[in-house]
């Protein structure tokens, strides 16, 4: 019995340290310099990164199930959802296609949560200080059965970067409503979350 408890003690420590490992936009960077539009496209990820950290720190195992009907997804399938998507808005800076279709299910929450983060991190590094003629050259390009299809960056923002956001909101409600809400001091404006 003993043994039993320690072990329980054990993987509830790991679980807390795993969801404290160290992931980016803890607070949203500083802002750059001049407007140029890459740094625009870069802010607007930062402020995606910014929300989804604080949206989805200290979710737990019945929040991760949550849905709001019967019909909807649960927070781990929209979280699944939203690292697809990252995966996309990291991709076509790289010049890489999207393969899909894909399966991320075999992912813990907090490999999810940490992928995602990296990946808007990464792409938010790779768009900024790029001007006008350098982001008209990306594209979203879509491989399905070896073939592929191109769209113009434009299908990025109002696509994947705006659905990101969405659902994002749709986490903070979603927990919210198990009664799991997101810290109170997360301020979007600022890009900050007061600490205690």
């Amino acid at each position: 019995m003993k043994r039993l408890f320690l072990i329980v003690v054990l993987v509830s420590v790991y679980h807390l340290e795993a969801q404290d490992m160290k992931v980016p936009y803890e607070q949203i960077p500083e802002a750059p310099s001049d407007y140029t539009t890459g740094n625009v496209i870069g802010r607007m990820i930062d402020g995606l990164g910014y929300r989804f950290h604080w949206a989805t720190k200290d979710l737990t195992k019945a929040d991760l199930d949550y849905k709001a009907s019967k019909e909807g997804r649960t927070i781990l399938e929209t979280l699944q959802h939203i690292y697809g998507m990252s995966e996309m808005i990291l991709e076509a800076p790289k010049g890489e296609p999207s393969i899909r279709p894909k399966d991320f299910s075999s992912y813990s929450f907090e490999e999810l949560r940490k992928k995602t983060l990296e990946n808007l991190e990464a792409a938010s590094n790779l768009v900024k200080g790029k001007n006008a003629n350098e982001v008209s050259d990306f594209k979203v390009t879509f491989e399905r059965g070896g073939k592929q299809t191109d769209f113009p960056y434009w299908n990025m923002l109002n696509g994947m970067l705006s659905d990101c956001i969405h659902h994002t909101g749709q986490i903070v409600t979603m927990r919210r409503a198990n009664g799991n809400p997101q810290n109170p001091k997360v301020n979007v404006f600022l890009g900050k979350t007061k600490v205690d």
